[in-house]
């Protein structure tokens, strides 16, 4: 039987010669019945058809679509790069539209009507038993950071997928109360624009339009880049993008937590209370560029030492925001709480020009990250960081250019939203494991995700999957096989009550 606190899989990913799968449909009153023939073990696991007996199920549930097919196609998704020895899928890529061709075969393997959209999102749909009730969408990310692991986005989007083919498998795809969307979103990391969540923000309707004219770095407009990729967009044309609020019932998302609360409990599910918001900005230090050996070190005008001070400054204004900023009676309680519980601050990019050993550079840029569930706290430390930015670069004599470039505001996910996916990922637990005693955790995010922009187009819930010491966003990332069928699990409970 599975544990759920230890990740070491109990069952072997079996390949299709490995596997006689016997299927007998719409037996009355019992449940449908799969026997897998090993060439060495043999494993039964029971299904229902048409008619839920919960009592003659077995804890092993539906491990050959939620587990081994799953397990093997985020293996397959995470082999799909445009780098040769690392993970690299950014947005409208090569590879993240190879990537986008196999979600899409995938989701018409499971029943669903496909298409893509006029930003390269991939939708699939079912209508279910009423095709004018609103609808329930399920999403996450197919796009990559670089030097990526593979569970990142795409564990959403296979474990969404995979319960869905077990509806369909069982016939009961067609059953749904509602219909049900499946989004894999074409850009949430925004590595490329440096401008998160272009898939889902506009289809909430909070993209603006003069983001077809923002440019990557090599100066392809997002706008050109689409037409590149066959997609023809016009400012008329991206509004049609936005869902009508009226015509969706909620949005849900499963992710990877990124965080390490989930595995020091050891439980592989966790429901989301709230999404910590997140600004970016671009920092631009313009100097003096000289020759590196015979300008004095008094008469220098160095952006890169100005931009190196700037950034120790945004590190200690982020672990120690009391001794930088005042508050007022009303708010210091609340505030100084709540920024010393959430706030992160980040440089993860530097660059200079020209980038020469023998040459003081002309130009230094950074790129950070300021995330934290208390917005005003947030907005109070990009204010104070600022002042004193320019204080540094006026010192130094350099100029310097604080660029905005994304904000979200922290995101409450839905309360009705969030129970039941606490009741799905409890029982995903129970068959799981046959039997569990802990309560499901519910976490705070500390990263965006998808459901940040969909929260201003309809209500919003998510799930959490425990990964391996909280490592994300490197090639370490790891989510044990057992984690991913409980996924699966979870997602398909919470579809069962939508039938």
């Amino acid at each position: 039987m599975p544990s759920l606190h230890h990740s070491s899989p109990s069952i072997k990913t079996l390949s299709d010669t490995q596997m006689t799968m016997v299927i007998t449909h719409h037996l009355p009153i019992f449940s449908t019945c799969f026997v897998l023939s090993l060439l060495s073990t043999a494993l039964s696991t029971h299904l229902y058809s048409g008619v839920e007996d919960t009592q003659s199920i077995s804890n092993d549930w539906f491990p050959e679509i939620l587990r081994v097919e799953a397990v093997a196609r985020l293996t397959e998704l995470g082999k799909v790069s445009d780098a040769d020895n690392y993970l690299e899928r950014t947005y409208l890529s090569p590879a993240s539209i190879r990537a986008g061709s196999l979600i899409r075969g995938w989701m018409e393997e499971a029943g669903l009507r496909t298409w893509v959209d006029q930003m390269g999102n991939i939708h699939g749909r079912v209508e279910g038993m009423n095709a004018s009730s609103k609808a329930l969408l399920i999403g996450s990310h197919l796009d990559t950071v670089i030097d990526a692991g593979m569970f990142d986005g795409a564990l959403g989007i296979i474990s969404a997928l995979s319960a869905m083919k077990v509806l369909n498998v069982n016939g009961q795809l067609g059953k749904l109360k509602r219909p049900v969307e499946m989004i894999a979103f074409s850009d949430e990391e925004g590595v490329r624009f440096q401008s998160t969540f272009l898939g889902s923000a506009a289809l909430a309707g909070v993209l603006p339009v003069s983001a077809l004219q923002i440019q990557d770095k090599s100066g392809v407009t997002l706008q050109n880049l689409l037409k590149e990729n066959y997609i023809e967009i016009s400012e008329e044309s991206f509004f049609q993008l936005k869902y009508n609020p009226d015509s969706v019932w909620g949005y849900i998302e499963v992710h990877i937590e990124q965080g390490p609360v989930l595995g020091s409990v050891g439980l592989p599910l966790g429901v989301v209370k709230g999404i910590a918001g997140q600004t970016r900005l671009k920092v631009t230090v313009r100097g003096s560029q000289g020759h590196a050996g015979t300008v004095p070190m008094s008469m220098r005008q160095d952006p890169m030492a100005a931009a190196a001070e700037l950034i120790v400054l945004l590190e200690s204004l982020c672990k120690h925001p009391d001794d930088f900023l005042s508050y007022d009676g009303h708010c210091k309680g609340v505030t100084a709480e709540s920024l010393a519980g959430s706030l992160v601050c980040t440089v993860g990019e530097i660059s200079c020009w020209p980038s020469a050993s023998n040459v003081i550079p002309g130009e230094a840029s950074t790129q950070i990250s300021c995330d934290s569930m208390d917005n005003m706290g947030r907005e109070a430390v990009i204010y104070e960081l600022s002042n004193r930015m320019h204080q540094i670069c006026d010192r130094r004599s350099v100029s310097c250019i604080i660029e905005r470039k994304h904000d979200a505001n922290a995101v409450a996910c839905d309360t009705g939203l969030s129970s039941q996916l606490k009741s799905a990922a409890y029982t995903a637990m129970t068959r799981v494991a046959g039997e569990v005693s802990d309560d499901v955790p519910v976490l705070m995010s500390g990263a965006g995700h998808d459901a940040m922009a969909m929260s201003h187009l309809t209500k919003v819930g998510m799930l959490f999957v425990r990964c391996r010491g909280g490592i994300s966003h490197s090639p370490a990332e790891y989510v044990s096989d057992d984690d991913v069928w409980a996924a699966g699990l979870a997602i398909l409970a919470f579809l069962e009550t939508q039938l």
